[in-house]
C-alpha cells in the first residue's frame, strides 16, 4: 500500500513546543483522514528544531465509493414535503423506494483520489495549527511558529501538488544548517528521507536524539572520571535544540562551588542549558559542566567550551553577588518587605499569611511531636526568602534558599530543614516530609492555602484549578497519612478559618458595604450602638462567633460595623430587616460553612490517593459518611473494610445488609417503622430470629469494644459473626408476618442489623 510523507520545514521551532506540535499534527491528520473515509496501517509524527514530519503507511489510492440511505417523508405526506426531499437529494421520485409507508433514498458517491484529500488536509492543518504563539512574515497572511520555508508532500513516491501562501509542495528538503553541504536535496520516500537527513547531520527522531545525548554525555564524563547529574527536563529540552547533538565537557572556576549546589545547577540549566557533573561517590558538584553543541567542532570543542565557560562565569558571578547580598540583608528586612506584598486582594499580604501559618504550625506541632516554639519560628521564616535577591532571580529555589539562609543565621538544622522542605510534596512523585517540625509547617502552609481560597469562594471548577488547590489537598493528605498524624480535620479547618476572620476583621475595609445604601449601613450602626456592649456580649456568647474578641471602645466610637460583618444573624435576628440580610456581602455563616465544602474536598483527594493504592472510592464514601474527620483513622477503617469485603463473610454480609435496607425502605413507604426494643416474650419465635437477635447483641458489644480501641480489623471480625445468622434469618423467617407484633419485631431486628453495621461504615454506599 502507498506511503504518505509530509514535512513542514521552517526556521527554529522552540524546544518547549515540539512535543505538543507532534501530538497536534498526529491528531489533526488522523481526524481528517478518518473523516474522508481513509484507513491506514501506521501513522507517525516527528518534531525537531526545524521540521515537523508526518509519515502514514498503508493508505489506499482513493477513498471508497459510498452509498448512504436517507429517510424521507411518509408516502402519505403532502407533495410539498416530497418535493423538498427530492431537491435535497437531487433524485427523482422514480429513484425512491417505499418502505413501510416511508420514502427511502439511496445516495451514491464515488470515491476521491487520496492526493486530493492530502492536499486539502495539509492546507487545513497548516492554516489551523494550534501553536501557542505564531507569527506572520513578509507580505503573506499565513501564521506559523516561525517562517515556513518548505513543504515536502510525497504520496507513493510522487509529489502531491498544492500551494499554501506562495509555498509550493515539493520533494526537496534541507539538512543541518552548518554541517550539511548547504544545498537542498530531493527525497523519494520516508526511508530515503530519513537516511539522507542523517547523511546531512540531522537525527530526525527526538527519542533517538535524547538517547544519543545521554549515552555520549555519560561516556564523555566517564573518560574524565566524572558522572553526569541526571536532569530529564533539561535532557528533553536540549534534544529539541540540536539536530546533531554533540556533548562537550568544559571547566569552571572551582571557587564557584562555595555557592549552594542548587544555585550552581540552576544557573547552568536556566541560563545556559548546561548539565552539572560530579565525582562518583562524592558529595556536591565537580568544577565542570557539560554543554550539548549542535556541531562537531574541528578542534574538539576547545574554543566552544572556552566561550561557554566565560559566559557561565559571568552568570555565576551574578549568583554569587545575590548570595553575598542576601547574607548581609537577612530575615528581618525580608519579613518587613512581605508586609507590602499582596498575597491575594481578599486574603491580605504575605505577612498576614505568615502570621496565620505560624499560628497553625504552633497548633499542629504537639500533634506531630514537634516543639511549638520552633514550629512558629520555622513558619515565620518560611516565606521570607521570597523577598531575597536569589529567589527573585531563581523562583524555583524558594524554600531551598530559605533553608540555607536559616542555617547561616544560626538557626538549628531542624528549623532550616523545615523552611527548606515545607512546600513538599509538590506533586505525586515528590517525597513527603517526615521530620516532625517540617510536617507541622508543611501542613500549616497547605491548610492556610485551602481555607483561605475556599473562604473567598475560589474553589476549583471542572479542570480549572488556578491556585493548585487539588495539589495542596493531596499533599496535605499524603503528609498526614504517611506521617501517621492523628488530627481532627474539622477542628484544624475551623481554627484556621477563625484566624483568618480575626485577621481580616481588623482590616479597616473589612465591612464590604458596596451593595448597601448609606441609609441601610447607618441602620446597622445605629442598632449596634443602641444595644451597646450588651449586644456585643450577646454576639460573643453565641456559638457562631465564640472566637471573636470585641472592643468596647470600637462600639462606642461607631466603628463596630467591622464586627457586624462577623455575623449578627445567629442572634438579634428580630431587629435585622428581612430585606437587608440577603444584601450583606460578608456573613459569618459563609465562613462557618467551610467545613461543609472543604471536608468533602479532602474526601475526594483521599479517594485519589487510595485509588492509586488499589482501594475502591466507594469505601472512602462509606467511611466518611460516619462523620469521622481523622484522615489516618479513615484510611485504617478503609483498609480494614476493604480486607473484610474481600472475604466471603464480608461479601455475603454486604448482600444481607442491602436486603435488609431494601425491606426497611419499602416498609417505610407504607408508614413509620416501628421503634423501641424488641419484644423477647413472643410465643413461637423462630430459632433463626432468636439466633440473629443474640448475634446482633454480641456483634454490637464486639464492634463497640473494637472501635473504642481503634482496632478496625477486630470490628470487622465482630461483624463477620453476623453473616451466618443473617443468611439463616432470610432463609427461614418471613419478615412481613400477618401478625403485627411479629412483623414489628422483625423490622426492629433488621433495623438493629443495619445500625450495628453502620457503626463501622455506611454499607448502603458500597457497590456490589
Amino acid at each position: 500500500m502507498p506511503q504518505l510523507l509530509i514535512e513542514l520545514f521552517s526556521e527554529e521551532i522552540p524546544a518547549r513546543m515540539q512535543g505538543g506540535a507532534a501530538r497536534d499534527l498526529e491528531r489533526m491528520a488522523t481526524e481528517r483522514l478518518k473523516a474522508a473515509g481513509l484507513t491506514w496501517d501506521t501513522l507517525t509524527t516527528f518534531a525537531g528544531p526545524r521540521r515537523l514530519t508526518l509519515v502514514v503507511e498503508g493508505l489506499p489510492t482513493a477513498t471508497p465509493d459510498r452509498e448512504e440511505e436517507v429517510k424521507g417523508p411518509r408516502t402519505s405526506a403532502p407533495d410539498q414535503a416530497l418535493d423538498g426531499f427530492l431537491r435535497k437529494t437531487g433524485l427523482g421520485k422514480d429513484q425512491l423506494t417505499d418502505r413501510d409507508g416511508v420514502w427511502m433514498a439511496v445516495i451514491a458517491s464515488r470515491g476521491v483520489r487520496t492526493t486530493d484529500v492530502v492536499a486539502t488536509m495539509v492546507d487545513q492543518i497548516v492554516r489551523g495549527f494550534p501553536w501557542p504563539k505564531s507569527m506572520r512574515w513578509g507580505s503573506g497572511t499565513l501564521r506559523w511558529v516561525r517562517p515556513l520555508k518548505r513543504i515536502v508532500a510525497l504520496f507513493d513516491g510522487h509529489v502531491v501538488p498544492f500551494e499554501i501562501d506562495g509555498i509550493k509542495s515539493d520533494n526537496v528538503t534541507e539538512g543541518h544548517r552548518f554541517m550539511g553541504p548547504g544545498k537542498p536535496f530531493a527525497v523519494r520516500d520516508f526511508a530515503d528521507y530519513r537516511h539522507k537527513l542523517r547523511d546531512h547531520h540531522v537525527i530526525l527522531d527526538a527519542a533517538e536524539r535524547r538517547l544519543h545525548i545521554l549515552e555520549a554525555a555519560r561516556a564523555t564524563c566517564h573518560a574524565r572520571g566524572l558522572e553526569l547529574v541526571d536532569d530529564d527536563g533539561l535532557l528533553d529540552e536540549v534534544a529539541g535544540l540540536a539536530e546533531w547533538p554533540t556533548p562537550i565537557l568544559g571547566d569552571m572556576d572551582p571557587a564557584f562551588l562555595s555557592l549552594p549546589p542548587e544555585v550552581v545547577k540552576l544557573s547552568m540549566k536556566v541560563h545556559q542549558k548546561y548539565f552539572a557533573v560530579r565525582r562518583p561517590g562524592q558529595p556536591g558538584l565537580a568544577p565542570h559542566f557539560l554543554v550539548v553543541a549542535n556541531v562537531e567542532a574541528s578542534d574538539g570543542g576547545t574554543a566552544l567550551v572556552a566561550g561557554n565557560s566565560r559566559v557561565l562565569s559571568a552568570r555565576l558571578d551574578d549568583a554569587r553577588f545575590f548570595w553575598d547580598e542576601d547574607l548581609k540583608t537577612g530575615f528581618d528586612v525580608w519579613a518587613k518587605k512581605l508586609e507590602g506584598v499582596t498575597f491575594h486582594a481578599k486574603l491580605g499580604t504575605l505577612a498576614d499569611r505568615v502570621d496565620r501559618i505560624a499560628a497553625r504550625a504552633r497548633e499542629i506541632a504537639p500533634l506531630v511531636g514537634a516543639d511549638p516554639d520552633q514550629a512558629e519560628r520555622a513558619a515565620r521564616l518560611s516565606k521570607a526568602d521570597l523577598a531575597s535577591a536569589m529567589v527573585g532571580e531563581f523562583p524555583e529555589l524558594q524554600g531551598v534558599m530559605g533553608g540555607y539562609y536559616a542555617r547561616a543565621a544560626g538557626d538549628p538544622d531542624a528549623i532550616a530543614d523545615a523552611v527548606r522542605d515545607h512546600y513538599k510534596p509538590q506533586g505525586p512523585a515528590d517525597s513527603v516530609p517526615t521530620a516532625p517540625l517540617t510536617v507541622a509547617v508543611a501542613l500549616a502552609d497547605k491548610l492556610d492555602t485551602l481555607v483561605g481560597f475556599f473562604a473567598i469562594d475560589e474553589k476549583p471548577t471542572g479542570s480549572k484549578d488556578p491556585f493548585a488547590l487539588r495539589r495542596a489537598t493531596l499533599g496535605f493528605t499524603r503528609s498526614v497519612v504517611e506521617s501517621n498524624v492523628s488530627v481532627s480535620l474539622d477542628q484544624l479547618v475551623w481554627n484556621s478559618a477563625a484566624s483568618l476572620i480575626r485577621q481580616m476583621a481588623a482590616k479597616p475595609n473589612f465591612l464590604l458595604t458596596e451593595r448597601l445604601s448609606a441609609e441601610q449601613t447607618q441602620t446597622l450602626r445605629d442598632e449596634a450602638l443602641n444595644r451597646g456592649y450588651g449586644f456585643a456580649e450577646e454576639l460573643a456568647r453565641s456559638e457562631a462567633v465564640k472566637s471573636i474578641e470585641f472592643d468596647l471602645e470600637k462600639w462606642r466610637l461607631g466603628t463596630a460595623s467591622a464586627w457586624l460583618t462577623v455575623d449578627p444573624l445567629p442572634v438579634g435576628r428580630e431587629w435585622l430587616m428581612a430585606d437587608l440580610e440577603p444584601q450583606l456581602e460578608v456573613s459569618f455563616s459563609r465562613w462557618k460553612a467551610l467545613t461543609g465544602t472543604l471536608i468533602p474536598f479532602f474526601a475526594d483527594r483521599l479517594k485519589v490517593l487510595l485509588r492509586d493504592q488499589g482501594k475502591r472510592h466507594d469505601l472512602v464514601d462509606a467511611v466518611f459518611a460516619l462523620g469521622d474527620d481523622d484522615l489516618v483513622r479513615i484510611v485504617r477503617r478503609v483498609e480494614a473494610l476493604d480486607a473484610f469485603l474481600a472475604t466471603d463473610d464480608g461479601a455475603n454480609l454486604l448482600a444481607g445488609n442491602k436486603r435488609a435496607a431494601n425491606i426497611l425502605r419499602a416498609e417505610a413507604k407504607k408508614g413509620p417503622l416501628p421503634t423501641g426494643e424488641r419484644q423477647t416474650d413472643l410465643a413461637g419465635e423462630p430459632a433463626a430470629e432468636t439466633a440473629l437477635a443474640q448475634a446482633v447483641i454480641a456483634a454490637r458489644a464486639g464492634v463497640d469494644a473494637a472501635l473504642a480501641a481503634e482496632d478496625f480489623a477486630a470490628a470487622m471480625t465482630a461483624l463477620s459473626r453476623l453473616r451466618g445468622p443473617v443468611d439463616t434469618f432470610f432463609t427461614d423467617v418471613m419478615v412481613n408476618s400477618e401478625i403485627p407484633e411479629e412483623r414489628d419485631n422483625r423490622l426492629k431486628l433488621l433495623g438493629q442489623v443495619r445500625d450495628v453495621m453502620g457503626r463501622v461504615a455506611d454499607f448502603g454506599l458500597i457497590a456490589g
